[in-house]
């Protein structure tokens, strides 16, 4: 994604600034605690570290899913692979926003069969940019499973997609934007909300 401000339904699951005004939900210390915990569910999950690969969506997705390959080598001492899966030309509301950059797609060596792949995304609203992830994945390869791990879920699906692991749960109204701060692309980390009061919606 190229940010994770959202708005009205339809609109693709991210923006691109943080708005004026916007109240501070997450700071710093709470993404870290969050990342942190997201690492040992999936090692739970996993029953370990065999087979993973984390696959971020940009644009923050990518900086997450590098963030918890750490987490999970400080945890168990073992290297997840990494990557990045742009979904742009899977999407299917291209005609209704402006044209997107296209991004690299990189997948670690031995690509995605029988692996199990989870996709790392900064927030999760519509589904819409996950469904796309989904049919990117399978033209790409045939994991054993395909699992989402997000740090932000606020709520709003237009399309039946769960998270299996989410960093925290952030009830909205669709006028609202959600915005993730990363320090890998904004300079710091934080998650902020704004409403149409603070600066509208995305």
């Amino acid at each position: 994604m190229t940010s994770a401000a959202q708005g009205a339904p339809g609109a693709p699951d991210s923006g691109t600034t943080a708005l004026p005004g916007a109240r501070v939900l997450l700071e710093s210390g709470d993404i870290h605690r969050a990342l942190t915990r997201i690492a040992h569910e999936l090692l739970e999950a996993n029953k370990g570290p065999h087979d993973l690969i984390l696959l971020g969506i940009p644009t923050r997705g990518v900086p997450l899913a590098q963030r918890l390959a750490r987490r999970i080598a400080d945890a168990d001492g073992a290297e997840v692979p990494t990557g990045s899966l742009d979904v742009t030309m899977y999407r299917d509301d291209l005609r209704r926003h402006p044209t997107r950059t296209l991004l690299p797609t990189e997948l670690p060596p031995g690509g995605l069969d029988d692996r199990i792949v989870v996709l790392v995304d900064d927030v999760l609203y519509s589904g819409r940019t996950i469904r796309a992830a989904l049919d990117a994945v399978s033209d790409l390869g045939r994991p054993r499973a395909v699992r989402l791990a997000v740090l932000v879920d606020r709520g709003h699906r237009e399309l039946p997609i769960r998270a299996d692991h989410v960093g925290k749960n952030l009830p909205t109204s669709s006028a609202e934007r959600v915005s993730v701060l990363l320090a890998e692309t904004d300079g710091r980390d934080a998650v902020l909300l704004s409403s149409p009061a603070t600066g509208g919606a995305a």
